[in-house]
């Protein structure tokens, strides 16, 4: 193992980044990228300063861990900000509204109708034509509650 950082050096590090880059595109996911920058910082460096391998090792490792947390913490991706917040939580849209029950809800379990979509929805007992208002979403379940005589 000597004899090949030896021979080979800095390149280790360029050769590794590469490396790295690759299974990035071949497995995505955003893991083996920033490894890959880590190994690229530290082969510039190494170029630019002569160390021994072991603390190229130790830079590598610091790097790579600075650079993970750094972009974990700058790159908040579920708590972006949006005028939309349940664009993609469909169920969540109709929070608030008053629908009619469809199917009678028995045992806590019925349907409701919202435009020409019937939904499964799960709250108090309710008659068909009830009339109920939901309260929240479960999945792809609606909430409702305050069942009213239609």
């Amino acid at each position: 193992m000597s004899a090949l950082i030896e021979q080979y050096g800095v390149w280790l590090w360029f050769a590794a980044s590469v490396i790295l880059m690759v299974l990035e595109t071949v497995i995505p996911g955003v893991h083996f990228i920033w490894f890959g920058v880590a190994a690229a910082i530290v082969g510039f460096l190494a170029l630019a300063v002569p160390i021994a391998w072991q603390w190229q090792v130790i830079a590598f490792a610091a790097i790579a861990f600075a650079t993970v947390f750094f972009v974990r913490r700058k790159a908040r991706f579920a708590e972006a900000k949006t005028d939309e917040p349940v664009l993609n939580i469909r169920g969540a849209q109709y929070i608030g509204r008053t629908v009619t029950v469809e199917e009678a809800i028995v045992n806590g379990r019925g349907k409701v109708r919202i435009g020409d979509t019937v939904w499964a929805v799960e709250g108090e007992d309710a008659p068909k034509g009830a009339r109920v208002t939901v309260t929240g979403v479960d999945g792809t379940v609606l909430v409702a509650g305050h069942p009213e005589n239609a």
